[in-house]
């Protein structure tokens, strides 16, 4: 079978967005303090994205936790109703990103489904490391069960999402939510990582030179993890988790030029074997963070469209035009 070296499953678009990343010089983010990474990824986050819609509430909030703390929320809605809510947990290693740095993304997901975002800016390591962010994550959705009539909107319909590791984070929410007996319409999951350890054939063939690279892959998780035996932990690799069965169905958007396509095929996989509805597409010639690159990249553009289709389908919400 001939060989086709990685670089050349790149579509046109997204080989010339890394030609670009690549004139620009910027430092990789494993040269860099966790400070001057946050700040470098909001530099950079909103360049290649969409215009942002307009919507009707756009909110800054706050939902308190287990320890007393407060993570900040914002809320987007395309109008005053009563709407279904999509919990979001934005990406970046758990160690960057943030409400800033996803704003232009929920907002294309709440204008296109017609449904309520919640968008949380969970604890990051390493000033928090593991099992920080999992407990936010799960807090702020129960928070949201119990609370969503204060803030007009409808607690009956609630979905959680997020992209990379905060694909994890909402992986993770859907299984507690299985075991806690709170009912989710969707899992809805951009490129999530699942697996203890990146050593799946993706991981070695997209290792460098595609966005998320190997390197930056262990300085997040080095500044996220207490010791190695957080790997094994089912919150950090769903993939471990005893039992995946009657959970929410499931929406997988994946990248195929990505380290993490493997392990979300994996998970897609046990997913659908225990009898989970999975719903899987894979954008082919695009790479990690592809999602928030909609003014280049029509693949992102397809992708929320196709998101916000899942959505809409779970929440039996009308199609908007």
């Amino acid at each position: 079978m001939h060989f086709r070296p990685p670089e050349s499953l790149l579509t046109p678009a997204m080989r010339d967005v890394l030609r670009r990343m690549a004139r620009a010089h910027r430092p990789p983010f494993h040269t860099l303090s966790p400070g001057q990474a946050r700040a470098a990824y909001e530099a950079g986050s909103g360049v290649l994205e969409l215009p942002k819609p307009v919507l009707a509430r756009v909110c800054d909030f706050g939902i308190p936790v287990r320890d007393g703390h407060v993570v900040a929320a914002r809320l987007y809605s395309p109008s005053t109703e009563k709407l279904p809510i999509l919990l979001y947990f934005h990406g970046g290693g758990f160690t960057i990103g943030s409400i800033t740095t996803h704003d232009g993304l929920c907002r294309q997901l709440s204008h296109l489904a017609g449904c309520a975002v919640v968008s949380v800016d969970y604890r990051l390591a390493p000033e928090h490391k593991f099992p920080v962010a999992t407990h936010d994550a799960w807090d702020t959705l129960q928070w949201l069960a119990g609370h969503a009539a204060e803030l007009g909107l409808d607690a009956r319909h609630l979905a959680v999402g997020g992209d990379s590791a905060g694909g994890t984070l909402a992986a993770m929410c859907a299984l507690l939510a299985r075991d806690s007996g709170l009912p989710l319409a969707l899992q809805l999951l951009f490129y999530p990582g699942c697996a203890s350890h990146q050593d799946t054939a993706s991981h070695r063939r997209f290792a460098k030179g595609f966005v998320l690279e190997d390197i930056d892959i262990g300085w997040f998780f080095n500044h996220y993890l207490r010791d190695p035996a957080d790997r094994e932990d089912w919150r950090f690799a769903p993939l471990n988790a005893s039992h995946v069965g009657d959970t929410a169905p499931a929406w997988f958007g994946l990248a195929e030029c990505d380290p993490l396509v493997d392990e979300g095929l994996l998970y897609a996989d046990r997913l659908r074997a225990a009898g989970v509805p999975v719903d899987l597409e894979i954008y082919r010639g695009v790479t990690h963070e592809f999602i928030k690159m909609g003014r280049i990249i029509p693949e992102a553009r397809h992708a929320h469209a196709d998101a916000a289709r899942a959505l809409r389908h779970a929440f039996h919400l009308k199609h908007r035009p």
